[in-house]
Order: C-alpha cells, then structure tokens, then sequence
C-alpha cells in the first residue's frame, strides 16, 4: 500500500492563471523537475521522480514517485489538483505498470508519420 504525501513547503506550487496560461505551464515545468531533483538527492532509486496520472473528472490526478520500497507517492497540485481516490491502494507492481503504460503512450504519439 502506498503512503501519499505532500511535496515540501519549501517549493512554491505554482498559482493558476487562465491570463497567463503558458507560464503557468512553464512554472508546473519547473516546479515537477525541482521536485524530483529533491526526491533523488533524498534517495536514489529505481522511478523516483517519475510522474504517474490518473483520470478524474475533467482533468488528471498526478503523482510524483519518490520511492518504490516501500511504496511512497508525492501529490502533485497542479492544475485542478485533483487526488485518486485509491492512490494509497497502490502496490509497487501498480505504480511500476503505470509507467510502463505512461512511456508505451507517449512513444506511441511522439512518432512522426
């Protein structure tokens, strides 16, 4: 079962503004890649650092890997922000699967052709 916790205080989640729409893209950028610098300075390991999504609603649940063994996952608030309501179900083999599926569907819509 996984352990769901809240990125650091430390890291100013960035603030929504339809106005300003790319550089609240380019902040979650940045504010994912701080993250993960963080979490593999903390402890290395196998997928810390990837991120995983879950559909909800109109949007995406996301969640950062910060450890495998055991299972611990980091909410990301980004967006609408919206939480998986079984993200603490989350078994090492369902967070390993759902990043096999990530990659598999992004190499599927990146290639040209």
């Amino acid at each position: 079962m996984a352990k769901i916790y809240s990125a650091p205080e430390s890291l100013k989640t960035p603030e929504l503004d339809f106005s300003e729409i790319n550089g609240y893209e380019k902040a979650c950028e940045k504010y994912v890649a701080d993250l993960k610098e963080i979490l593999v300075k903390r402890k290395p390991g196998k997928n810390v650092g990837e991120v995983i999504g879950f559909p909800v609603a109109d949007g995406q649940a996301q969640y950062m890997v910060a450890s495998m063994k055991p299972v611990e996952l980091i909410h990301l608030p980004l967006m609408d922000a919206w939480h998986f309501e079984y993200a603490n179900r989350l078994t090492a083999k369902d967070v390993q699967d759902k990043i096999n599926q990530e990659k598999l569907m992004d190499e599927l819509f990146s290639k040209k052709g």
